[in-house]
């Protein structure tokens, strides 16, 4: 059974971010949720006409048309929603006071929101904000639709979606194919969203961004639901298993003193009712179940890779174009033994075309692409889980690739998401995620000393990214890295190379150093009132890591949420002080209907109000407490 037993219940302003391994239900859940299927056992009930978003990973877009009329079209029932807001407003007027007119104002105030959304602002305006939030430019926004990728694809899906503002949001790894700037807008929106909000995610970053509740399935039907963001959660969930492993341990040693006591005296008369006793009561025990941490325990360990000369990768002058599209122009980098790089920068700049040229896949079109003296490569790419043998075992692909002979193949490929009988499932049986994982497997315990990784954590879920993290922490030979996985470079790479504009540049230092050096220097590179912020070399780069990951770990979800409850308390506030400003005008109340609106929206926002401000110091408080312990 995929899923059992699963209580939900969504309500405004909730975000519930859905964890859990591959194949454990999640996507499952979110069809139920939409109505896309029906539950075996139990309901799902959707209160009034609710109005329910879902953005799938598998692409339906209105072909045939251009950008942005496809997302338009979305937008179709617009009109639907301003016919229910007036028939509610006659509703609302025969009322009276109580719970029926309480839930009128609550869906009267939804509905404005929504209309006010899409569109009492203009729906073209809204439509075209909402695609530049996702990275379109103007030009895009009117080509059509079949000149798109799939990733680009995903991103109209969305838009669509995103521009209808449903009651209830479903989002399906919505990060996927997302660069930085377009997961920052994303993650913004999405925090912002005054409806409810269901993503399955295996990005940590925006999981910690958005999420005020965290749905754990742990693939066996089973699940925990609590409050809090990924980083919350994750500190909840051990500090529970490690008391119940401690509540489990004295129950253990109270059992077998029991046990004892009713073998030792058995046999005795004089005994007879006290061992009774002790059996009935042994026959009453609620055993204590402690959950699962099977996988958390499992480590992944790259084996020590032949050492290369101190010059890695050299390109010098390098320049590469597609047709008329320049990707790289009199690219110079070099990148030196050990360093563990991450390729940044927007979707079409080049990343992909670098690590190909790196690994000797492309040819450049000028200039020289060489790798140091005994340096030996290896390059993982999505459409390499092609190459896999259809006919061997999961086990036996593996195996092949083994050259470390003390690796059990088992572990790696439990590692990866394939316990137990599942080593034995044929390749050509496995689905495209399972190929990508089994690739990757091969790829990392091979003898190459240059990993060069093309998003090596797409098809991964969140346990198996965190060994794959661990293990690219302790590497010993050099890694170039494209990935749109934030907590992963936070915790491997010490250099960014920043690819745009036909230029590969490296900058020392981590994710954070870069991120504080761009909002200096801006996204051109020109300065903005300073030199260009570098983090000092240091001899124990792994070490700093730990110590910097470490210290933002503790109060990083923290603060994101308690950035995000100040914006939506500054919000509310704002938008009551118009409000109040707008009652207090004598003109106001020449227009009955308006003044009666701008009531019900005065005590709809009040109480938002009132919500945010409670649940603003609820957060600064535990902010105190976090930082002090």
């Amino acid at each position: 059974m995929v899923l059992r037993d699963v209580e939900l219940q969504l309500s405004s302003g909730m975000r519930i971010g859905v964890i859990g391994p591959n194949g454990s239900g999640k996507t499952t859940l979110l069809d139920l949720l939409a109505g896309v299927d029906e539950p075996d056992g139990g309901t799902v009930t959707r209160v009034g006409a609710v109005t329910v978003g879902y953005a799938r990973q598998d692409v339906t877009v209105i072909r045939g048309r251009s950008v942005l009329d496809a997302v338009l079209e979305a937008a179709s029932d617009v009109g639907d929603a301003e016919r229910e807001m007036r028939d509610l407003e006659q509703r609302i007027a025969g009322s009276a006071a109580g719970d029926g007119q309480a839930a009128l104002l609550r869906r009267y105030g939804t509905l404005q929101d929504r209309f006010a959304n899409a569109a009492g602002y203009g729906i073209e305006a809204r439509a075209r904000k909402v695609l530049a939030g996702l990275g379109f430019t103007e030009p895009q926004m009117t080509a059509g639709v079949d000149t798109l990728s799939g990733g680009w694809m995903m991103r109209v899906t969305l838009a669509q979606l995103l521009l209808r503002t449903p009651d209830v949001l479903l989002l399906d790894e919505p990060t996927n194919h997302l660069d930085f700037g377009a997961s920052d807008w994303l993650a913004q929106y999405v925090a912002g969203y005054t409806g409810a909000v269901v993503a399955v995610s295996h990005d940590r970053w925006f999981l910690d961004e958005v999420a005020t509740h965290i749905l754990e399935l742990d693939g066996a039907g089973g699940h925990r639901f609590g409050v809090g963001d990924y980083t919350t959660w994750v500190g909840q969930r051990d500090a529970e298993r490690r008391r119940l492993e401690a509540a489990a341990a004295v129950q253990a040693r109270q059992i077998a003193d029991t046990e004892a006591f009713v073998e030792r005296f058995r046999a005795k008369a004089t005994k007879a009712r006290q061992v009774q006793s002790r059996v009935r009561a042994l026959e009453r025990i609620e055993h204590i179940e402690v959950p699962s941490a099977a996988r958390s325990k499992l480590r992944l360990s790259l084996p020590t890779p032949p050492r290369s000369g101190r010059e890695v990768v050299l390109l010098d002058a390098v320049g590469k174009s597609y047709g008329d599209t320049v990707v790289l122009d009199d690219a110079d980098l070099v990148v030196e033994r050990g360093q563990t790089v991450a390729v940044l920068g927007p979707n079409g700049a080049g990343k992909s075309t670098l690590l190909r040229l790196v690994a000797g896949i492309e040819a450049p079109d000028t200039g020289v692409c060489r790798l140091g003296h005994h340096v030996s490569a290896a390059y993982f790419a999505q459409h390499h889980a092609d190459a896999l043998d259809a006919e061997r075992t999961v086990l036996d692909e593996l195996d092949g690739a083994l050259n470390d002979r003390t690796i059990n193949p088992r572990s790696v490929l439990g590692a990866f998401g394939f316990p137990g009988d599942a080593v034995d499932k044929r390749v050509g049986r496995c689905s495209g995620g399972e190929r990508a994982r089994l690739a990757l497997a091969k790829l990392v315990v091979g003898p190459a000393n240059l990993l060069c990784l093309d998003e090596p954590t797409n098809h991964l879920d969140i346990a198996s990214r965190e060994l794959l993290t661990s293990a690219l922490a302790a590497y010993e030979g050099t890694v170039l890295l494209v990935t749109h996985d934030r907590a992963l470079i936070r915790a491997v790479a010490d250099t960014i190379c920043e690819v745009g504009d036909g230029n590969a540049t490296l900058r020392e230092g981590d994710l954070d150093a870069f991120l504080a050096g761009r909002a200096v220097i801006g996204p051109t590179g020109a300065d903005a009132g300073g030199a260009e912020p570098s983090a000092p070399r240091v001899t124990d780069r792994r070490q700093q890591r730990r110590d910097a990951a470490e210290a933002r770990r503790r109060t990083q979800g923290l603060r994101s949420e308690l950035a995000h409850a100040e914006a939506e308390l500054e919000h509310a506030e704002h938008r009551l002080a118009e409000l109040e400003a707008a009652l207090a005008e004598p003109t106001t109340y020449e227009d009955p209907e308006a003044a009666r609106e701008l009531s019900i929206e005065h005590a709809l926002v009040g109480d938002r109000v009132a919500q945010a401000e409670q649940r603003w110091e609820h957060l600064v408080e535990r902010l105190d407490a976090t930082e002090e312990a």
